[in-house]
């Protein structure tokens, strides 16, 4: 299998799930501020120029949920996701789909008007209101983690997931609330 990953990205969840399940796998580092992501060869790998993208054998993928979850029916051994057809396997796919959708959706909207965005196209009610909808997923989440370490009891590639979002979360002041959160990610 061959990755392609550059670090402070999405990648960082396929890759983390890579070391978990220990299949051998070739990290193929895309330089973004050098454009590499722009070349030709890059682009017939993921027509968006982003990363991550996955080459397993015939099969090449890209967006990186759906390489976990690839990975994590792949390697069933690694125990990293419940069995196909279970109640458990519903949360988990629930835990996966709401890190990216209810989690990450807010913490994307708020880092590019505090953070990415030209400051005159930042909007600070844009900023607070996506603040908001992650208190009240973040408010959610602790719930649901209350009495568990993990968020199916065992761990498995929703943590992988989650983590990955929550620790972008906390590198911008937003778990300072949420210790149960912070905690959870480390």
């Amino acid at each position: 299998m061959k990755l392609f990953y550059s670090r402070y990205t999405r990648a960082s969840r396929p890759r983390w799930l890579l070391e978990e399940v220990g299949a051998p796998y070739e990290l193929a580092r895309i330089d973004l501020r050098a454009g590499e992501q722009r070349s030709a060869a890059y682009l017939a790998v993921h027509p968006h120029g982003v990363v991550p993208a996955l080459e397993d054998g015939d099969l090449r993928m890209y967006e990186s949920v759906a390489i976990c979850l690839h990975l994590a029916d792949r390697f069933p051994e690694a125990g990293l996701a419940p069995a196909p057809g279970t109640a458990e396997r519903g949360r988990w796919y629930q835990w996966i789909v709401y890190a990216v959708a209810t989690v990450e959706a807010p913490v994307h909207t708020y880092a590019n008007h505090t953070r990415f965005l030209p400051e005159e196209r930042r909007v600070a009610a844009v900023a607070e209101d996506a603040q908001g909808r992650f208190r009240q997923a973040a408010e959610n989440l602790t719930k649901a983690l209350e009495g568990r370490e993990w968020l199916l009891g065992a761990f498995s590639a929703a943590d992988v997931v989650m983590v990955s979002v929550l620790l972008w979360a906390g590198s911008m002041g937003m778990l300072k609330d949420f210790p149960a959160l912070a905690a959870y990610t480390e």
